[in-house]
């Protein structure tokens, strides 16, 4: 029997979130401790209540929508929900620290990635500009950053979603807190990253005997991480116990669902002779890089160097490669919403010399899944607004009630409740944002669409449903996809070609299932391992 004294204990956890009249019951009474050194991990679907918990512990839960906390949360003893703003600010990035499910909108837009660190460091331990540069250069570097001392100088939007979280995963360790709470902190990572920074907050365990609260949905990464697993769903912890026995012999039937979820299938067969729809040569996206009082330009950062591509009606391409090896961007540019040079050929046309306005018409055949569903969905327009923008610009004929009937359609098709349509942004989960961003881009029932991490906020069930509703669509509407992604288990089941980035070229390509097979490239050879040695169960 274990006698250490928990360092965080909760107890009879209940949280309750205002909706006009109405009251959602986020949290109901959830219990469980985190010991010294231990990694206690919550998993369960979007919106179980796993980050409202984690937002507990420290009082950051968006009041007054959201009642305050009842119950208890020890801290070394100290209530926190007793604890007024004061003696919180001391705790807050010190004695515990937290890496927030999405990194764009955690990270202040108009810092530095330099300052951002700095400030962790000044507020909590007083350090001087050298000495907080110096600690940022170094804790770059521990969580994988290329060329630390040019990304200091960058702001939040000129860095990938991987290189963001990892900005993130930084500013939390800074002071080496005694408590790390990780909220999906792996989910905008390619796989390579993942066992990287997996690797690293094990050393740092045993290093500073840190305790870790680990939020997932990857079950992979809770196998290889966690001592405790509580899962959670409906706001409550239905089952909780050591990992070894919760994987080995799962009691509840919410956990058995969970572990049998996983993306399967395969993509529909490729027809050869399909047209085809889309094709790029010799594309080029550079982006200056410029210094001095002038600044001049004195490279170029190429994130996307003399790429040819060619996509047939019907099918999807994939398009893998680690953070920054610019799969976004030639995502973006394929469609002009990015500057570029080459040709690029859509529906028989050539669209690369096409002005702003005279691409407008082919928006509606050519859409975008963005990577994080949170900055791209207008906070101030509810969902109804949202998933039927694109209706006001290219159907203003239809009624407002077949504007309705379609928005309706669309959340159903991807498993939303269609009164979900009143509620704004943040009032959904990760995942249940990201399911709101896919009705959006198909309610126009386009020909060619972008998914951008399409998956990579959700949770494994979740996972496989959006696979199966992709799948579905592009059966039934002959879609064709541009799939980008780090999880190289939905790339399999979706994709019938795959290209593999990096910095900015492709350095394989050929069908899936060749490549998932027998890849040829090095580079290809440790994606390829590092993502099924994570994936293992």
């Amino acid at each position: 029997m274990n006698n250490t004294a928990p360092l965080l204990s909760v107890a009879n956890l209940s949280v309750d979130f205002r909706q006009g009249e109405g009251v959602t019951h986020a949290v109901r009474s959830i219990n469980f401790d985190i010991l010294p050194g231990q990694t206690v991990a919550l998993v369960g679907e979007s919106g179980s209540g796993k980050s409202v918990t984690a937002l507990s512990v420290l009082k950051l839960l968006p009041y007054p929508s959201a009642s305050h906390p009842t119950g208890k949360i020890l801290f070394k003893g100290r209530d926190l929900l007793q604890a007024d703003e004061r003696e919180l600010i001391k705790v807050r990035g010190n004695d515990i620290s937290m890496i927030f499910q999405e990194p764009m909108t955690s990270l202040n837009p108009l810092h530095t990635v330099e300052r951002q660190i700095s400030e962790v460091l000044t507020v909590h331990r007083g350090w001087g500009k050298t000495k907080a540069r110096a600690r940022a250069l170094e804790l770059l570097a521990q969580v994988g950053i290329d060329e630390p001392e040019q990304r200091l100088l960058a702001f939040p939007h000129q860095l990938s979603g991987g290189q963001r979280q990892r900005v993130m995963i930084a500013m939390a360790l800074a002071n080496e807190p005694d408590l790390l709470i990780a909220d999906e902190p792996t989910t905008a990572l390619d796989v390579t990253v993942q066992a990287q920074i997996l690797e690293l907050l094990k050393e740092l365990q045993a290093r500073l005997g840190m305790a870790l609260l680990f939020i997932t949905h990857d079950l992979g990464i809770v196998r290889r991480m966690a001592d405790v697993t509580c899962v959670m769903t409906n706001g409550e912890i239905v089952e909780a116990g050591p990992t070894a026995q919760i994987f080995a012999n799962p009691q509840h039937i919410y956990t058995k669902h969970l572990l049998a979820a996983e993306p399967r299938g395969t993509p529909p067969l490729p027809d050869a002779s399909a047209k085809i729809i889309l094709e790029a040569e010799k594309l080029r996206v550079w982006f200056p890089i410029k210094r001095g009082f002038l600044r001049r330009v004195v490279g170029y950062n190429k994130a996307v160097d003399d790429i040819d591509i060619r996509i047939r009606e019907g099918q999807t391409l994939g398009v893998v490669g680690e953070s920054g090896s610019g799969k976004t961007t030639l995502g973006r540019a394929l469609i002009r919403l990015l500057s570029s040079q080459g040709r690029i050929v859509f529906l028989g046309d050539e669209i690369q010399s096409r002005s702003w306005k005279a691409m407008q018409p082919l928006r509606r055949h050519m859409q975008i899944v963005f990577q994080d569903p949170f900055g791209s969905l207008s906070p101030r327009m509810q969902i109804r607004d949202i998933v039927a923008e694109g209706l006001a610009v290219h159907a203003p004929t239809i009624s407002p009630q077949e504007r309705d009937r379609r928005v309706i359609a669309a959340l159903e098709d991807v498993g939303l409740d269609p009164l979900a349509r009143f509620r704004y942004p943040h009032e959904f989960s990760g995942g249940q944002r990201q399911r709101v961003a896919i009705a959006r881009a198909m309610i126009l029932e386009p020909k060619f669409v972008v998914l951008d991490e399409p998956t990579s906020a959700l949770d494994m069930s979740v996972q496989a449903q959006v696979v199966d509703l992709l799948r579905g669509l592009q059966e039934r509407r002959g879609l064709t996809y541009l799939f980008i992604s780090h999880d190289l288990r939905v790339v399999r089941a979706l994709a019938n070609d795959i290209i593999v980035m990096r910095q900015g070229k492709i350095v394989e390509s050929g069908s899936a299932a060749e490549v998932f097979r027998a890849p040829q490239n090095d580079y290809t050879k440790a994606l390829m391992a590092a993502a099924f040695d994570i994936a293992a169960f």
